[in-house]
């Protein structure tokens, strides 16, 4: 018995070689789906995982191949790959019988839904939820239609030096660190039970404790940004030795009220986090250094033991707001200012 998989929703993931056979047997074992080798890779080349068009098979292909990573109805806000299935219950008993690891998340659906996130063999994030209730479809953008006033923490990160970056290397170079930077990002945001509402360029936007209101998002946000600068330290290191690339990541964290809900056209419209605790968030992020994560007094003061051992900064006056605001750092021995001088 496998998963009863009814839909392939978003799908952007990696298969280096060394694991494509465990990854295939991942898919066709536990998921349920078929799969195509597709053409052979060039030797050494990662492999892509993508759709080939049946919500029943998934199609390995090479690097040789330009997959659809952005646009064509792929949502880069979602996980990699997500899948739709009949019953999350019997989905979870499944999963249990198999003996895979998974975490178990509240959904945007209702208060009794649910969302499950693991990982391929090749450390790819996977979601599972209840058909219908996926918010990359036309159904289920007209069933969470609206938008709703919340409390929850958000989380802003934003690559430093990639402007740099972006003009020493081709497109066809650029495209694949990214794909590593947001996929690690987005595998701790879920890890530490939260959402990736949106990337642009270099940059992610995530919520903790939305839809639904939990006591610790504070805490899960900030132990999220704490992965997430020790983990890019290592990659960026990897890129330091193979391409000569001197980058960070700056994580700006706030706490309040905000809207939750469908905003833009109705020909296209986005899931997303909008007031002025969206802003003060990415304001933070815009202020801190590579490997810095700053974090307002809402988010230290919902932190148990008043958040020890992290360093309070002279309140700063933020771009667009009248009054200071007062931060805080999370000290990071790493942190370098890789912003570009001002006249």
């Amino acid at each position: 018995m496998t998963l009863k998989i009814v839909e392939l929703h978003h799908h952007a993931v990696r298969v280096p070689p060394a694991r494509a056979a465990a990854a295939k047997r991942f898919y066709t074992e536990v998921l349920g789906l078929d799969t195509d080798g597709g053409p052979s890779a060039q030797p050494g080349a990662p492999a892509q995982l993508i759709n080939a068009g049946p919500a029943s098979q998934i199609h390995l292909i090479g690097a040789s191949e330009t997959p659809p990573m952005i646009g064509a109805g792929i949502d880069p806000s979602a996980p990699h790959v997500a899948l739709a299935v009949a019953s999350i219950a019997e989905a979870r008993v499944e999963l249990d019988r198999l003996g895979v690891h998974y975490r178990v998340v509240p959904g945007d659906a209702g208060p009794e839904s649910q969302q499950v996130f693991l990982t391929d063999p090749a450390g790819n994030l996977i979601e599972l939820h209840q058909l219908g209730t996926c918010r990359c479809t036309v159904r289920s953008r007209n069933a969470l239609a609206g938008h709703a006033r919340v409390s929850g923490t958000v989380l802003f990160a934003d690559m430093r030096g990639f402007t740099t970056i972006a003009e020493r290397l081709s497109p066809d170079e650029v495209v694949p660190l990214l794909n590593e930077y947001f996929s690690l990002l987005s595998a701790i945001t879920a890890e530490y039970g939260g959402t990736v509402f949106h990337v642009a360029g270099d940059g992610l936007m995530a919520g903790f404790g939305v839809p639904h209101a939990e006591a610790d998002a504070s805490a899960r946000a900030v132990a999220a940004a704490r992965r997430m600068i020790s983990e890019f330290g290592c990659l960026a290191g990897d890129w330091k030795s193979r391409l000569g690339l001197d980058t960070g990541i700056g994580i700006g964290i706030n706490a309040g009220e905000f809207i939750i809900g469908n905003v833009g056209a109705p020909e296209r419209s986005s899931y997303t986090l909008i007031g002025d605790t969206v802003n003060v968030a990415a304001r933070l992020m815009q202020r801190a250094r590579a490997g810095e994560a700053l974090f307002s007094r809402s988010v230290w003061q919902a932190l148990e033991s008043g958040a020890a051992g992290f360093v309070e900064l002279p309140p700063m006056v933020l771009r667009g707001r009248l009054r200071p605001v007062e931060i805080y750092c999370m000290p990071s021995g790493t942190r370098l200012d890789l912003r570009p001088a001002t006249a």
